[in-house]
């Protein structure tokens, strides 16, 4: 099966393409946002194709997955004119969690009937207003790293980029007291200078933007994973720590409580009961190293790569008879 889809989350896609089929992925001069090509810091395989828009016109395409609104009409003009749809399958993919008038927001792609819509966590599934368009969930899977978790350094991790533009939704107000607890390490794009925005000092908050293959290494060296974001849709950062073993502190909102099961580390509300917690595992090793342990148990029966393949597998066949 050919299956078009742009290159839009490198975490998602590089588990989604794992999968027995061709991957086009369009790549436009620049490698823009529409045309970014293969990834340069994931491993994804050779069955990953780069194609242009010029090439598309006549590139056969079993299916296409849409994650952007504006890939409709793109895909169509890329196509030669193909709809996606109705004259060719399509899945539209939804990464995250409603915006705005959160129990009245209507998805763009509600009320359809010529494809799927699919959403990553059922969290989001309930709260967009789907319409009457098909909705199905296939909740994520993860290339498992490896259980690779020292806790050799009493400090947390943390992943998230752009925390200073993103600010509430992310937690980044939420960080100086919890950096109290424990140093903080911030990993991801356009961290730097965090600990002047944050007007903690240097040494309670470090930051560094590193490539996955360096990342999951940085991150398992870390004593625990700290997971303080309000609004989004259920991090693979979080799974993929949990897959390395690392025992978690997270606000109990969105997805976050389904994935954080007892025993693999604290989720609440309260920002009290995380420093608690966080501060708990940077001085006692041993309990941090057997939740993340269990965590590691959980995330590989709820969130491996094999159901999640498994579940893409059955309802491509469903969407591509």
């Amino acid at each position: 099966m050919n299956i078009l889809l742009w290159h839009v989350h490198g975490s998602w896609t590089t588990a989604f393409v794992q999968g027995p089929h061709i991957y086009l992925v369009p790549v436009t001069d620049g490698r823009g946002p529409d045309g970014r090509g293969r990834a340069a810091t994931f491993p994804w395989p050779a069955t990953v194709r780069e194609v242009t828009p010029a090439q598309l016109r006549e590139e056969p395409v079993d299916v296409v997955l849409l994650q952007r609104p504006h890939e409709l009409d793109l895909a169509t003009r890329w196509l030669g004119g193909r709809r996606p749809g109705r004259d060719v399958p399509a899945v539209y993919l939804e990464h995250n969690a409603p915006a705005g008038q959160v129990p009245c927001t209507r998805h763009p792609f509600a009320d359809r009937d010529d494809l799927t819509l699919v959403h990553v966590t059922h969290f989001n599934r309930l709260f967009w207003d789907n319409g009457t368009t098909r909705v199905h969930v296939v909740e994520h899977g993860v290339v498992d790293p490896g259980h690779r978790y020292t806790g050799t350094l009493a400090r947390a991790a943390v992943v998230v980029n752009e925390p200073m533009r993103r600010g509430r939704f992310t937690g980044t107000d939420l960080l100086p007291a919890l950096s109290e607890a424990a140093p903080l390490d911030v990993f991801g794009m356009r961290t730097e200078g965090l600990d002047e925005y944050l007007e903690v000092p240097p040494e309670r908050c470090r930051t560094a933007d590193l490539p996955q293959f360096e990342l999951h290494d940085a991150m398992a060296q870390r004593r625990l994973y700290l997971h303080p974001v309000r609004w989004t849709s259920l991090g693979l950062s979080l799974l993929e720590a949990m897959h390395l073993g690392m025992p978690v502190v997270a606000l109990a909102t969105t997805e976050a409580v389904e994935a954080v099961v007892p025993g693999t580390g604290t989720v609440s509300t309260r920002p009290e009961v995380l420093a608690a917690a966080v501060r708990r595992y940077a001085h006692e090793p041993a309990a941090a190293a057997e939740d993340g342990a269990r965590a590691r148990h959980a995330a590989l029966q709820r969130y491996g790569l094999k159901r999640f393949l498994h579940d893409w597998e059955r309802l491509l066949k469903e969407v591509c008879p």
